[in-house]
């Protein structure tokens, strides 16, 4: 087929593809690999459905059996509606919006869909033993139409209790004092280690007989069906690993699948780090903290990937120089690291996306999240070339910029070094400002509880933005001129103070990190000093950088005051720096904001369509190639994981 990077558009949505630039460079051993670890990745689908809401596996079932009922007419307008909805419940792996938290509104009824399943074979519904198809929607249906009900997958309100208003599956029966008790407790018995686990990072805090109790995730736990096949996979990979390291690395994986034991996985990604020699690398397993509001538990992900050597050279650039970065941040020398260790940076092309990075996936990862190991150990960052080239293609002639941007030589600076600074913002992002400074002696690294991540990301992009602006970048050849870093500062401040609004509900507060974060940034920055302005041309508003300089000067500072809230764990200043700053919405620049985006007639959200791995095999049976496959439709590839790769029920 000709490879077209546009896809399927529904709801809020669109759908794009992404291209495996240079797969066929690899070696077939690699491909072999590469299709291994796919197939491990895949099978992880189910726990990220489950952990992000109790009864999304068995509506996701109910509804795949009614759109697969050919004797149910697709043509009416209660079907299209119905055809939406699940499509948006594939992409954000449950009844929740992926970005907002918020629960999907059905455009059909309830007696519409209750006639649908009196029709469909009750044989293939998801039905417990004894249940009748009236008893499940009984269940379900309140659930589905009920706003009332578990409205939101993760609430952030602050003076709520913040467990018993989501509906995320991490928590059965527990408050959050319980659950911050628990944790807390645990922390003080195990105070003398100076490796401490994540806690909490994969399993399930129960309240049981009164008690409290953690139920892991493991093959032999939790999850335990959906973890075997992946721990099967695993073992396959192993046999072709590319090294002896990368073969250890995924036998600790193995070992800490099977036991849950929080201590085999911090050696696992202590030996993740050491791992430089392979072009091929993955991630797989509890990872990401944000779908959790106390952000302590892990949502399952999976990542297959291989190095773009070309543009690979950047990062390395950056992470050859990480000490020089870290000696001159603007921070308190206190919270800067003496000696910045293990710090590696690969531009990289993704081969599989799964879990919480499918469909919606990152475009720069860092990791490991313990401090202690950043600290120790280093981190791995990666920045994903075919992700945000399929963005970059997509936002090709779209129009946007030229209704957001102030006026023509601002958007001419952006056509000129948007994409150059973009990707290097992220660079910066992910290779330096998440592994750069430390905390102080006996800080708690969750101190700042609901509001770390929020700190976390805002950490990492003052980091980047005050580096990008930089005189060090041009001399060492990231940026062409003095100039390019206007490009960046301009679209980081539009889209905090104004266009990210695009993603919010009318009446709604911002709730996910990152945009809380880039509020933050640009809502200080706008108060604190003249260097931003908000104008109005024509009866529109635009954003105004009416002084660069002063800009940086007050990024430097705000990145100072956001270090040492991090390294002192000040859970006070984190709380009234996030509610101050990014949390609320101007309802009138909201609405504006809303009516010029709808005329642009875009989709806020993208995400993807993984590639089909077919395994070619010879006559006697062995893997002779991979064949890599993109016309599979959305509503297929979905379907098709529902059936291959379903686990848990």
């Amino acid at each position: 087929m000709d490879f077209c990077y546009q896809d399927e558009r529904f709801a809020d949505l669109q759908l794009l593809r992404y291209r495996l630039n240079g797969f066929e460079k690899l070696s077939l051993r690699q491909k072999v690999l590469v299709y291994y670890l796919s197939e491990a990745t895949l099978w992880g689908r189910d726990i990220t459905f489950d952990q992000f809401g109790k009864y999304n596996l068995r509506i996701r079932k109910m509804l795949e059996v009614v759109y697969c009922d050919l004797t149910i007419p697709h043509d009416t307008d209660e079907f299209k509606a119905f055809e939406t909805y699940l499509k948006r419940v594939w992409f954000s792996n449950g009844i929740y919006h992926h970005y907002g938290s918020e629960k999907f509104v059905p455009g059909f009824s309830e007696d519409w869909l209750r006639q649908q399943l009196r029709v469909v074979d009750a044989r293939r519904l998801p039905l417990n033993e004894g249940e009748t198809v009236s008893q499940l929607c009984d269940e379900l249906f309140p659930i589905i139409f009920d706003e009332t009900i578990l409205p939101k997958r993760v609430n952030k309100a602050d003076g709520e209790d913040l467990l018993l208003t989501s509906a995320c599956h991490f928590y059965e029966g527990v408050t959050q004092a319980e659950a911050e008790a628990f944790y807390t407790q645990m922390k003080q018995t195990d105070a003398h280690t100076s490796t401490p686990p994540s806690y909490g990072l994969n399993s399930a805090l129960v309240k049981e007989k009164g008690g409290l109790r953690e139920q892991v995730w493991s093959a032999n736990g939790l999850y335990a069906n959906a973890i075997r096949h992946i721990v099967y996979w695993l073992e396959k990979a192993r046999d072709v690993a590319e090294n002896e390291q990368q073969r250890r690395v995924i036998s600790l994986l193995i070992s800490y699948y099977e036991s849950g034991d929080l201590q085999l996985f911090n050696q696992y990604c202590i030996e993740w780090l050491k791992e430089h020699d392979s072009v091929i690398d993955f991630i797989n397993g509890f990872i990401e903290v944000y779908g959790d509001p106390l952000g302590l538990k892990g949502s399952w992900e999976g990542l297959v990937e291989y190095i773009d050597e070309e543009a690979t050279q950047r990062t390395r650039t950056i992470s050859n120089n990480a000490q020089w970065f870290e000696d001159h941040s603007p921070v308190d020398p206190r919270f800067r690291k003496p000696v910045v260790k293990g710090v590696s940076a690969n531009v990289i092309c993704a081969a599989m996306l799964g879990g919480d990075e499918y469909p919606s996936t990152a475009i720069g990862i860092n990791l490991p999240n313990a401090d202690w190991i950043r600290a120790e150990y280093g981190s791995k960052s990666i920045t994903i070339s075919n992700i945000t080239d399929a963005y970059n293609k997509a936002a090709h002639g779209s129009g946007f910029k030229e209704e957001f941007v102030i006026d023509s030589e601002t958007l001419g600076l952006i056509v000129k070094y948007g994409d150059v600074c973009d990707d290097l913002h992220t660079d910066l992002h992910e290779c330096l400002g998440h592994g750069s400074g430390q905390l102080l002696p006996g800080v708690d690294p969750d101190a700042l509880k609901a509001y770390g991540n929020t700190i976390e990301e805002a950490r990492a992009d003052l980091f980047g933005l005050y580096y990008i602006a930089d005189k060090k970048l041009v001399e060492l050849g990231l940026t062409p001129d003095e100039e390019a870093y206007k490009s960046q500062y301009y679209t980081y401040m539009m889209n905090g103070l104004m266009t990210q609004l695009i993603r919010i509900t009318p009446g709604h507060q911002i709730e996910e990190a990152h945009m809380r974060n880039r509020a933050l940034i640009a809502h200080w920055c706008y108060e604190k000093g003249s260097a931003i302005r908000l104008v109005k041309r024509e009866g529109k508003t635009y954003v105004e950088i009416a002084d660069y300089e002063e800009l940086r000067r007050l990024i430097a500072t705000l990145l100072a005051e956001v270090q040492r809230i991090k390294s002192e764990g000040d859970y006070e200043a984190a709380r009234q720096l996030v509610e101050r700053y990014a949390v609320k919405v101007d309802p009138v620049l909201h609405q504006e904001v809303l009516d010029r985006y709808q005329q642009l007639n875009l989709a806020p959200y993208k995400g993807f369509i993984n590639p089909w791995l077919l395994p070619v095999r010879d006559h006697d049976g062995n893997i002779c190639d991979i064949q890599v496959n993109y016309s599979e439709s959305y509503a297929h590839q979905m379907l098709r994981y529902s059936t291959e790769y379903a686990s848990l029920i």
